[in-house]
């Protein structure tokens, strides 16, 4: 019976080998990484504005940006959490910095109502290329944060997909933004936040095909 059971664990086990730890604090350099290259990339391409340095932007740019950074790491510490599930994971802060970010959408539109053409003020040149190319910039994050969760095991793949494409729509929102000098509240308020609701919307339809196990 012993030499039985020894040669069921010995069958068990032989093929077993040693694993990299999975830690929360490389997920988060996962992640971080992503963003500075996205960041290099849009510095070489698109230019960075350097008047915001100088003095020339308004409280809007830094309001708007401070704000969907920490939606961004918010978010991204949510999603690599997720990666590796355990009993009291709780992911609360994405939900009250999306309620922050949601004021600056509502501050917009209020400034529209004294304007006798709204649609005008909100459709400006740079609209589309500030959409797409926030979009564009999150390709980066959000690549590497299904990777990340590919590696660990999610158990809610919805709420994964949702705040992989907040984290990833924030944080390629904020880095392309930095080479935006478009700062007005109705530009920031609509322009910036549009991509995120996209991203987000595709990360919940996209992210969980990608991550179920």
């Amino acid at each position: 019976m012993t030499r039985a059971r020894e040669g069921m664990i010995a069958s068990l086990t032989e093929d077993l080998a040693p694993v990299r730890s999975f830690r929360l604090r490389d997920g988060l350099v996962v992640a971080g990484i992503a963003a500075l290259l996205s960041l290099a990339g849009v510095a070489w391409i698109k230019g960075l504005w350097m008047g915001a340095y100088q003095g020339d932007a308004t409280p809007f740019f830094w309001i708007t940006n401070g704000l969907l950074l920490l939606l961004g790491c918010a978010s991204t510490l949510a999603v690599v959490k997720m990666a590796s599930p355990h009993v009291g994971n709780s992911h609360e802060t994405p939900k009250w910095a999306t309620a922050m970010v949601g004021v600056l959408p509502l501050a917009a539109f209020i400034s529209l109502i004294p304007r006798q053409d709204p649609i005008g003020a909100i459709t400006d040149p740079a609209s589309s290329h500030c959409m797409v190319d926030s979009l564009t910039a999150s390709l980066l994050v959000a690549a590497a944060l299904v990777l990340w969760l590919r590696r660990g095991a999610p158990v809610s793949l919805n709420a994964a997909g949702w705040h992989t494409g907040l984290a990833a729509g924030a944080l390629g929102t904020v880095i392309y933004g930095l080479s935006c000098s478009l700062d007005t509240m109705v530009h920031l308020g609509v322009w910036h936040i549009l991509p995120i609701v996209i991203a987000a919307v595709v990360g919940r339809l996209i992210v969980p095909r990608l991550i179920k196990w």
